[in-house]
């Protein structure tokens, strides 16, 4: 059997560690704070790597976007509002930074509930075996009344079951995207998936509605993608269906001919997913534009990212 000796590394060439670029340096560390530091002070004490150098810089061309008078849109699934952080986009639709905000079919669903009823989520674990998983009377009831009154009235989906909450006058409409978007008269788009959504269950659906109401959201959103340039569109925790529907707008909007080159995006997420980061991050800012991907609790970074942005705006 042959041998094999082992290497002798007395030969081996070496230089000096002072000679060498090395990516991180002491200058980059993180600096500790004392109790009381503002949030400007923590921003600034972050490490100069990953996050702590991408974080900073996105904020700051999303304030940048928002001081051009250019739109900041955000595409977002309903996790985002389960987890409680409607009141944090509202607060910054009602400043005018918010521009648009596109949902996906779950992100009515509980939208609605929070209007209706200021709560959401059922267990599902819970009802699932017994077929009671997305049996709700009222959640049916008024999501799909909104969906079909829009379409008798040629209404997209988000400004229809918009308008269909506040004529309700439910009690929680203050903390609806939905209901606060149409009183602000902002849009919001919904783009539905059929049987994704439990009211798509419900004797009351009307697919042609639903079909048809969504399908003018998209042609809606696809017109604001057109006017991007210079803007920023932020994903938040939608994995698939969003960021597919993002590239297909930006691709039709740009076959007509409108400049969507030099803009921003971001996703955030608490997993990396191949769709948010091919086509919200990656593949969109190719021609301009910077794309980051942050990836953690939205509970956490969501209101991280409000807070920072309106300290920064507070500079100007």
């Amino acid at each position: 059997m042959k041998s094999y000796p082992p290497l002798d590394f007395s030969g081996l060439n070496t230089y000096s560690i002072h000679d060498r670029y090395s990516k991180v340096t002491v200058d980059n560390f993180a600096r500790p704070l004392p109790p009381g530091s503002t949030l400007k002070e923590f921003i600034a004490s972050l490490p100069e790597q990953l996050l702590g150098l991408d974080f900073p810089e996105l904020v700051g061309r999303l304030a940048a976007s928002h001081l051009n008078n250019r739109p900041i849109i955000v595409g977002m699934g309903a996790h985002v509002i389960k987890v409680g952080l409607n009141p944090i986009l509202i607060d910054l639709m009602e400043r005018g930074i918010i521009s648009a905000i596109a949902l996906n079919g779950a992100g009515i669903v509980h939208d609605t509930e929070i209007a209706m009823a200021g709560r959401t989520s059922e267990e599902v674990g819970e009802v699932l075996g017994s077929g009671a998983f997305g049996a709700a009377r009222e959640t049916g009831e008024v999501v799909n009344a909104g969906i079909n009154l829009g379409a008798e009235k040629g209404q997209g989906l988000g400004e229809a079951l918009g308008e269909y909450l506040l004529a309700q006058d439910f009690p929680y409409n203050n903390l609806s995207l939905l209901a606060t978007a149409r009183r602000l008269k902002i849009p919001l788009t919904v783009h539905v998936a059929l049987g994704t959504d439990i009211v798509h269950i419900h004797p009351t659906a009307n697919g042609a509605a639903i079909g048809q109401t969504s399908h003018q959201d998209f042609r809606l959103f696809s017109g604001l993608v057109a006017g991007l340039e210079g803007g920023a569109y932020l994903n938040f925790g939608s994995a698939v269906l969003l960021p597919e529907v993002f590239l297909k707008a930006l691709t039709v909007a740009r076959n007509l001919g409108h400049v969507v080159n030099n803009f921003t995006t971001a996703n955030f997420d608490f997993i990396r997913h191949y769709r948010t980061m091919t086509n919200v991050v990656n593949r969109p800012t190719m021609g301009g534009g910077k794309g980051y991907n942050i990836i953690g609790h939205h509970e956490l970074l969501i209101p991280l990212l409000a807070a920072t942005l309106l300290d920064r705006l507070a500079e100007r």
